[in-house]
């Protein structure tokens, strides 16, 4: 048995304690990581710090359960990021959170994974040690890769997360074949492509099979957040289809870095799913060590950028015309990726499509072995109005008062003048017109990526309200209160 294999057998007990009324002594490690490709990592650039500053909203945790938390980031936020979070929760539980949430900042705003950051200090390994002090203690990490892995031998602690081995496991090809196992329905496509002829063969058989589809999405194998696909046109803008050469052609004069990507990596051809009526809806999912598969929550994400591939927000719940279906079909590639060893966080992507009056249908796309852009506004509605998501009626109910909550998710609220202000005057504009959040009413907004203000007047914002409705008044106000011009706001492609 490895190293890794060793500590991860203390994860359930670190797991365990972190439940409300364990009376277990112990930490949280939150690692916003993000061990990505070399072509994100690069994207996002300055964004990398206050991207790991979503996280932020796992220092609520406090007003649920009694723990530390040590924050390890590349930046620090600022002092009144800090106490704009404390403001959110009752002075007792504020009290806690000064005394017990931790940053350990690296002081490094490149684009590097934080991991690898924080390997490069040793000071502030030993830092995190002590804090920890011998406690039972977790890694909450955004994923896992090698970098990830030698933060926690280095530290001694369990990290909640799958083994880099099995990453794989949630790439697209393995993905389709999952879904096949757990018989979650997907679109119609192929696995396993790698040369031009593939892809067009596999566009052809999808025509063939499906006549009236009008384009593929070609996808590598290893890829996220719409980074590495590709839609293929099989009909031009008249409808009439496209002669398979001038396909081949398309194919063909892909870029070279994509087809390169493809031939070493592999990829699949899929249809692209369409309708009168699109939604991406996902399913948040926790696999945990002792074989219980827990179903979070679903949602509704808003897409957007070129071919409406890339994530730029969510709705909280997904409409309960399909959501427990994705709690269904969630459930059952939760049991199958336990099976293969997969333990934490996962979540796993749909396509919802509906033509006419007709009824919702939904596909599976993709799944991802880690925290996604759906968990920071959960963790918002989680630890700020506790309570459960019930899978049968796509609601969370809260345990205060028994009535609904729904939220309004984005991390691209984005304007050039933006720019110039500070964290804190967008706090305060929040706070004046009355729509923070409020502990004694359950609603509200809470205001995240606070230090992407200066990097391009950018921030994010996740509005609960009662119900769906409700939530998008309040974000709708968010914009009008923080925003010159209110809905001249927009959210960017990233």
């Amino acid at each position: 048995m490895g190293g890794f294999d060793r500590l991860q057998e203390a994860l359930p007990a670190a797991l365990a304690a972190n439940v409300p009324g364990s009376g277990c002594d112990h930490v949280v490690v939150a690692m916003a990581s993000f061990s990505l490709s070399e072509s994100l990592l690069a994207h996002y650039g300055e964004r990398i710090p206050a991207m790991e500053h979503r996280y932020l909203n796992a220092s609520l945790m406090l007003n649920r359960i009694d723990t530390d938390i040590v924050f390890v980031c590349s930046i620090p936020p600022g002092p009144e990021v800090l106490e704009y979070y404390r403001s959110l929760v009752p002075p007792d539980v504020a009290a806690r959170m000064r005394a017990k949430v931790h940053v350990v900042a690296v002081d490094d705003p490149s684009a590097r994974p934080l991991a690898e950051k924080l390997l490069d200090r040793p000071d502030l390994l030993a830092e995190v040690r002590r804090l920890v002090g011998g406690r039972t203690a977790v890694i909450e990490p955004w994923n896992v890769t090698e970098p990830e892995v030698a933060v926690a031998l280095e530290l001694g602690l369990p990290i909640n997360g799958s083994a880099p081995d099995l990453r794989s496991e949630a790439f697209k090809s393995a993905g389709r074949r999952l879904f096949h196992r757990a018989g979650v329905p997907v679109p119609l496509g192929r696995e396993d492509v790698h040369r031009v002829d593939d892809v067009a063969a596999a566009a052809e058989w999808i025509r063939a099979s499906r006549p009236d589809v009008a384009a593929v999405v070609i996808k590598h194998d290893d890829s996220g957040a719409g980074d590495g696909n590709f839609v293929l046109a099989l009909r031009d803008e008249s409808g009439t289809a496209r002669d398979p050469h001038e396909v081949l052609a398309d194919v063909a004069a892909l870029p070279d870095w994509f087809l390169g990507d493809l031939a070493t990596g592999g990829g699949v051809v899929e249809e692209m799913v369409v309708g009168d009526q699109l939604r991406s809806p996902s399913v948040q999912i926790d696999l945990m060590p002792g074989g219980e598969v827990q179903v979070l929550a679903t949602h509704d994400q808003v897409l957007g950028g070129h071919h409406g591939q890339v994530y730029l927000g969510c709705r909280f719940p997904a409409d309960r015309a399909y959501a427990a279906d994705l709690a269904r079909h969630g459930d059952a590639v939760g049991h199958e990726l336990q099976s293969r060893g997969c333990v934490g966080r996962i979540g796993v992507d749909f396509m919802a499509a509906r033509s006419g009056q007709g009824p919702w249908s939904v596909t599976a796309l993709e799944v991802n072995l880690r925290k996604g852009g759906t968990t920071h506004p959960f963790s918002a509605l989680r630890n700020l109005v506790p309570g459960r998501y019930d899978a049968g009626s796509g609601s969370w109910v809260a345990d205060a008062d028994g009535r609904t909550r729904a939220y309004r998710s984005s991390d691209n609220v984005i304007d050039p003048s933006l720019a110039e202000r500070s964290p804190q005057s967008v706090i305060d504009a929040v706070r004046d017109a009355g729509l923070q959040f409020d502990s004694a009413t359950g609603t509200g907004v809470v205001l995240h990526m606070l230090g992407c203000l200066a990097v391009d007047g950018r921030f994010g914002v996740t509005a609960i309200g009662h119900t769906a409705d409700h939530a998008d008044e309040l974000y709708v106000a968010t914009l009008a209160a923080v925003v010159p011009r209110g809905a001249a706001a927009v959210e960017l492609t990233r």
